[in-house]
């Protein structure tokens, strides 16, 4: 029982991430059947539509938006600041009252191993998690723009129309619609709960700045 209290968060997040995707899946196959049977083309099953530009377009178009949206509130709000909100670092801290520099731990052995390491690995680790936000990012935006192109494939082809390749797929006002009203949706998001969270409380969350708390006050 201990597991399930100490991983509770992930567990669940992982669950209805699965939960969502099926659903997101089987709803998929329906409106993709739907659309084949008017142009009078064969259905196809659930595991054949999983290969289809119209699934794996509309997967990695939402991954990259949540991916950019990771990569850009970690990055920023290490270097930027919301005077009263909850997710941001107190623009009055010194620095090493933020984050201690990590060279001061290099001789622990407690430390994380790349901490321990030289000043490359190091620096490296201590961006790392900016890093692999940012490079989830940019693959989703290539299978993005791979399974877009697809999509925009089979739909050339019921017209009638020539297919196109990834460059004209790239330089297609339609694909980047795709991608921009996604990030526009996080932006905003991450802004409203910048925001929000100055003046709102969500009491026992780690979000929230305790109930009590004046709006003035910066972090948990």
């Amino acid at each position: 029982m201990s597991f399930l209290r100490d991983n509770g968060l992930s567990i669940t997040l992982t669950v209805l991430t699965a939960a969502t995707i099926a659903g997101m899946i089987f709803a998929g196959t329906q409106a993709f059947n739907e659309e084949a049977v008017i142009h009078g083309e064969p259905t196809v099953s659930v595991a054949s539509y999983l290969a289809t530009g119209h699934f794996l377009s509309a997967l990695f178009e939402n991954w990259e938006s949540e991916f950019l949206q990771m990569a850009a509130y970690v990055c920023l709000t290490a270097f930027l600041y919301q005077r009263g909100s909850a997710e941001s670092k107190d623009p009055d801290a010194t620095s090493t009252d933020v984050d201690e520099d990590p060279r001061n731990k290099r001789n622990d052995p407690k430390a994380p191993w790349a901490v321990r390491q030289g000043q490359l690995v190091r620096t490296f680790y201590s961006y790392s998690l900016g890093i692999a936000l940012a490079g989830l990012f940019v693959l989703s935006f290539v299978f993005h723009l791979r399974a877009s192109a697809a999509a925009a494939n089979v739909d050339a082809m019921r017209h009638g129309e020539p297919p196109i390749d990834l460059w004209t797929r790239l330089a297609d006002a339609e694909f980047w619609f795709e991608c921009f009203q996604n990030w526009q949706s996080e932006f905003l998001s991450t802004l409203l709960l910048v925001l929000l969270s100055i003046f709102l409380r969500f009491r026992g969350s780690p979000e929230s700045k305790p109930v009590a708390a004046p709006y003035s006050a910066t972090g948990k």
